[in-house]
């Protein structure tokens, strides 16, 4: 008897967990924006802000554009990047063929890439030993949260629960623990008085200059039909 209630105790917990489904967004875009405040003991008043990607997606195309931190207001450089591969394309130019990219570029792996939006496979450091905290509300939207202190750094994760998935993510594996996207880390670097702030602002509307490439190559796309 004992046997029974126990494969249907497992029924009932494996079709609750099966009913969990993710949702690929297929259009829009995000940005990754970080604040770094100097001597934050002290205060938050010495701070820069860096605008450090702009990324539009279309279905499983994506296109990035990386400001100049100098100038945001300017574009040092276009990605393509598609599965695990990543082009990079220079100056922006509203006639990409995106199709004709890959046999006139030669990719890398989104792993080597240096600037804009940092795709890793590694772990949050420490992250076994993190300390779930109570959900907060920022900017009117619920968060849960959990923290990791050290001896060197301390560091609060910021997870939305959503099921929609995105083509970019911080830390996938966080995301996939706490079911929602995380999309702010605030850290202190205990040594050196840092406070940086690191944030993944999701959007419904592509940039203009991306907007330019995706709706050229639809209509090449519609064209060929």
């Amino acid at each position: 008897m004992k046997s029974k209630y126990n494969f249907l105790l497992f029924i009932i917990v494996f079709a609750f967990g099966s009913c969990h489904k993710e949702i690929k967004s297929e259009k829009g875009g995000i940005d990754i924006i970080s604040n770094v405040y100097f001597d934050a003991s002290k205060g938050l008043n010495k701070m820069q802000n860096f605008h450090l990607s702009k990324m539009n997606y279309s279905e499983d195309q994506l296109l990035e554009l990386v400001p100049d931190l100098a100038f945001p207001e300017i574009n040092k450089q276009l990605y393509y990047i598609k599965d695990s591969l990543c082009y990079s394309l220079g100056a922006w130019s509203s006639n990409i063929i995106l199709s004709d990219i890959a046999g006139k570029h030669k990719p890398s792996v989104i792993w080597n890439k240096k600037e804009g939006s940092i795709f890793s496979k590694e772990w949050i450091p420490n992250y076994r030993n993190r300390r779930d905290l109570s959900d907060t509300i920022l900017f009117n939207k619920k968060y849960k949260r959990f923290e990791i202190n050290s001896p060197w750094n301390y560091s609060r994760f910021y997870i939305y629960p959503s099921d929609t998935i995105l083509p970019y993510s911080l830390y996938k594996h966080a995301e996939k623990d706490y079911h929602g996207r995380l999309e702010r880390i605030d850290s202190y670097n205990k040594k050196n008085d840092i406070f940086v702030t690191l944030q993944l602002i999701p959007r419904k509307n592509w940039d203009n200059e991306a907007k330019e490439i995706f709706e050229f190559n639809h209509f090449l796309k519609n064209r060929k039909k």
